[in-house]
């Protein structure tokens, strides 16, 4: 009788939540995955919703609990609405997470630009803020079927600068959400399987996390000043070395960093307006 060699591995369960503002498409995707269809009437999420699914991850079979977390801030601070009182739902959900998505809306600024609060509260609530470093996150640009206000290249560079991992999906076509799940399950197991600690995912993208950093403060700097990382009142040294230091970063003939180009561009013309006004 032949034997399987293949030991069978121990049943995993886990825990996967889901973060961004109201009507960012949350429950959309989940639906999209676990029932295979879209909701196209919204329904808005009451607290909390919760489902469960399992999937077979590198050869284990995987319980995964989700916990689909209401977008709107009533569902985190204490508030009365209508005779109701809703009382820190979200607040209590965070402890134990082992991946989560990061949902916005590629039409809707507001949504992406949450994106940090929503970390920020998790840290605040999670108990631990050390834990967050072993948490798989993915970060979902959905709605890619609409007029976008959020480019692909911002929304990478976002993730990148974070060390997560960036999908773009529509829960209206499907596109996306399988190999979005994938990864996060993935990397959730890969880390079960490590003592619970995270293994950082290598990107091989061809750029650093440092080229990244300068694209963004090139970007979103709110002077000059910023955008090349000066104080006030530089010296025409200063602002050549600065520009210096960028340009072997961000050079379009050195740099296969998304943005790369127009960050470069945006570097030139700092450089030229702050010597212009240099008086040292």
């Amino acid at each position: 009788m032949e034997v399987n060699s293949r030991k069978m591995k121990k049943p995993l369960r886990i825990k996967i939540i889901s973060m961004g503002n109201s009507e960012v498409g949350k429950s959309c995707i989940i639906k999209r995955y676990c029932e295979k269809r879209f909701v196209h009437k919204y329904l808005a999420t009451i607290g909390i919703d919760y489902g469960v699914t399992k999937v077979t991850v590198k050869d284990r079979e995987v319980k995964v609990n989700i916990f689909d977390m209401a977008g709107h801030p009533i569902f985190y601070e204490a508030t009365v609405l209508q005779n109701f009182i809703y009382t820190h739902v979200r607040n209590e959900f965070y402890k134990d997470t082992q991946g989560a998505m990061l949902v916005y809306d590629v039409s809707n600024r507001e949504s992406f630009e949450a994106l940090d609060t929503w970390l920020a509260e998790m840290k605040q609530d999670i108990g631990n803020p050390a834990d967050m470093d072993n948490i798989t996150f993915v970060v979902c640009a959905n709605k890619t079927d609409k007029k976008r206000v959020i480019d692909e290249i911002d929304g990478h560079l976002w993730a990148d600068s974070k060390g997560f991992q960036y999908f773009e999906t529509s829960a209206q076509g499907g596109h996306g959400i399988t190999d979005m799940f994938q990864a996060l399950f993935d990397g959730v197991v890969t880390a079960a399987e490590n003592g619970g600690r995270k293994v950082p995912v290598v990107m091989q993208l061809g750029y650093t996390k440092e080229q990244v950093d300068a694209i963004q403060r090139l970007k979103n700097g709110k002077d000059n000043y910023e955008k090349l990382g000066l104080p006030n009142n530089p010296s025409k040294d200063d602002i050549n070395r600065a520009f210096r230091k960028l340009s072997v970063l961000l050079h379009p003939d050195k740099s296969v960093a998304p943005g790369s180009e127009e960050a470069f561009k945006m570097l030139v013309a700092a450089r030229t307006s702050l010597l212009k006004s240099a008086t040292r």
